[in-house]
């Protein structure tokens, strides 16, 4: 029998010889444990680094395939590496061989082909769009708290809550019918789990995009009313069906796993100091600022997509090669001490301290203003409709994914108490915030 780890290692150092533009790293079958390093936490908070140069906000994390990785940790350097349109690509397709052509969407794109891109998708995330979901987001999720109440005094708040709750509205918004959403919900997870590699990570995006893609070419044929549909109607052959399976890619990737963790990893945060927990079920003025903090102190998105250098260059002391790549940890920058006291902790009575959550620049999540509506409406509901809910297990005793670019955590057990009438845990989500996108 072939060993295939074993031809896929020595094809891969056959192209790391001939430089890093042919590097494929979709043949790796795992990750170094230094690349690692930037996904690791102890519990809800990122671990620091030890030893020299710990403390520094951008430092050398890795040299591999004949160039640096560069892991960039503070809250004001990653913003500039974020913005900087100049001296960074994001087109990650050719450094992964055969499988680049299954890698687009907004996020592995550069202008110009990244602003046309965008332009098709910037209308349908609009305050007023997203404001036309909200009665159906509301159905939604009382239907998953009435689901939960019937299910018995135990349940699982990642299976019973946080999932369906935004894998529901992403299909509402994309217009995919309901006999394919099965089907997608079991290729969500291996994206961002990088334990397999490169080869499971963009076998994922693979096969996930080929479903959108199938999707795209029925609407094409007969458009519905959803975020397809509009698109196919008022672009008509001016974008392919690869592009557009690569923009609903995109919304799936950012809308559904992301927004789902923020629900379970939330709902842990309130539940592990009661005060906060009734802060959300008793103050309806309250969401906003508990919402704004939990993004930052959570930043489940740990890292942004990785920038590519495209010519030498200082980075705030250090010299960057053309070709080397550069990362930022979001979870470490939006708890960078020079944004504000004690970002360690979570405190959404403290004034609101800037955060990279949603990424920044040109490439800022474009649906940023949806996920903030759901959290905005789960968590009072939640809370009103299970004002005595509460932890099943101890908090030591959860497993969380240390390997997902996402961070999750795999179950959340716990107690609902006495549920109060469905009639009384509505709660009216505030339309205020910042509206960019």
């Amino acid at each position: 029998m072939i060993d295939l780890s074993a031809t896929k290692r020595r094809i891969l150092q056959r192209l790391v010889a001939r430089g890093p533009a042919v590097v494929d790293l979709s043949l790796l079958d795992s990750v170094p444990r230094r690349l690692l390093r930037p996904l690791r936490r102890d519990g809800l908070d990122p671990v620091r680094r030890s030893g020299p140069g710990s403390g520094d906000p951008v430092h050398r994390l890795a040299h591999m395939f004949g160039m640096n990785i560069w892991l960039v940790s503070g809250h004001p350097e990653g913003k500039a590496v974020l913005a900087d349109q100049k001296r960074y690509s994001n087109d990650v397709r050719p450094y992964v061989g055969a499988s680049g052509g299954a890698v687009g969407g907004l996020g592995f794109t550069d202008p110009p082909e990244h602003t046309r891109l965008r332009g098709l998708l910037t209308p349908e995330f609009t305050m007023r769009r997203i404001q036309r979901l909200t009665p159906r987001i509301e159905q939604i999720i009382d239907t998953q708290l009435d689901l939960m109440a019937a299910k018995g005094a135990d349940v699982d708040i990642v299976e019973d809550f946080a999932f369906p709750i935004p894998f529901l509205v992403i299909c509402e918004l994309l217009g995919l019918p309901a006999e394919d959403r099965a089907r997608f919900q079991a290729l969500s997870h291996a994206r961002f789990d990088v334990s397999a590699g490169g080869a499971g990570a963009f076998g994922a995006i693979s096969s996930s995009r080929e479903f959108l893609l199938e999707a795209t070419r029925r609407q094409r044929r007969d458009p519905g009313d959803g975020l397809l549909g509009r698109i196919i109607a008022e672009a008509g052959d001016e974008v392919s069906d690869e592009e557009i399976a690569g923009l609903a890619d995109g919304v799936f990737t950012g809308g559904y796993e992301t927004t789902a963790s923020m629900l379970a990893l939330g709902t842990l945060v309130l539940l592990r100091d009661r005060p906060h927990f009734e802060l959300v079920r008793d103050d309806p003025t309250a969401i906003d600022r508990v919402v704004e903090e939990m993004l930052r102190y959570l930043s489940v998105v740990q890292i942004a997509f990785p920038r590519f250098a495209l010519e030498d260059h200082e980075l705030f002391g250090r010299k960057v090669r053309k070709g080397d790549v550069v990362i930022v940890q979001l979870a470490r920058g939006d708890r960078d001490a020079r944004i504000g006291p004690n970002l360690d902790t979570f405190d959404p009575l403290r004034p609101p301290s800037p955060h990279l959550a949603f990424g920044y620049g040109f490439h800022r999540c474009v649906g940023a203003e949806l996920a903030r509506l759901e959290l905005r409406m789960a968590f009072p509901r939640l809370a009103r409709r299970f004002p005595d809910l509460q932890l099943a297990v101890h908090p030591s005793t959860l497993r969380f994914r240390d390997q997902s670019i996402v961070y999750a955590v795999d179950s959340l057990p716990v107690h609902l108490g006495v549920p109060s009438s469905p009639s009384t845990s509505g709660a009216r989500p505030s339309d205020s915030g910042d509206r960019s996108s």
